[in-house]
C-alpha cells in the first residue's frame, strides 16, 4: 500500500510564502478540508463545507486557492470527464477511478507507477515530469444495486 503524501499547515504557509502566494486563513482552510478527505471534491463541495466556519468565503476564493495551490504543486487537479475539476492533496503519484454510476472518485493504492513512467519513457523518449491515470467502471456497491435490482 502506498503512503499519503500531505503537507502540514506550517508547510503549507512555508511553501505559500516561498512562491509568494497569499497566506490566509481561508486559503489554509481549504487545504486542510482537501487534506483531510479522500473523496476527491469539486470547489463547489469544499466552499459547501467550509462556508458555515468562513461565512464571508466566496466560491471565487474557494477556486482562487486550488489555483495558486495546483500552480505551486501541492494538490493535484483531476479531470475524471466530469463538468467540474475535482482536488487532492495527495501529491503521491498514484492513479484515480471513478464510479461510472454514482461518480465516486477513488485512489487507486498501487505502486507500479514508477516502473510505468520508465517504461513509458524508454519506448517514447521522453522524460517523464508527471502524469495521471484514471480508470473508469462501477464500484461494489453499485454494482450490488444493480444485481439486486
Amino acid at each position: 500500500m502506498r503512503e499519503r503524501i500531505l503537507l502540514t499547515p506550517s508547510e503549507v504557509t512555508d511553501i505559500l510564502r516561498r512562491n509568494k502566494k497569499k497566506v490566509t486563513p481561508q486559503r489554509l482552510a481549504v487545504y486542510a478540508a482537501l487534506a483531510d478527505t479522500t473523496e476527491h471534491p469539486t470547489a463547489e463541495t469544499l466552499y459547501k463545507e467550509l462556508r458555515a466556519d468562513y461565512p464571508t468565503m466566496s466560491l471565487a476564493t474557494v477556486y482562487k486557492s486550488l489555483d495558486a495551490f495546483c500552480e505551486i504543486g501541492i494538490v493535484r487537479e483531476l479531470n475524471v470527464g466530469e463538468e467540474a475539476f475535482r482536488y487532492d492533496a495527495d501529491i503521491s503519484p498514484h492513479p484515480h477511478i471513478r464510479c461510472m454510476s454514482c461518480d465516486r472518485v477513488a485512489d487507486v493504492p498501487i505502486t507500479a507507477l514508477p516502473a510505468l513512467d520508465k517504461n513509458v519513457a524508454s519506448v517514447t523518449g521522453y522524460r517523464i515530469v508527471s502524469q495521471q491515470m484514471y480508470f473508469f467502471g462501477y464500484c461494489p456497491e453499485c454494482q450490488k444495486k444493480k444485481a439486486g435490482a
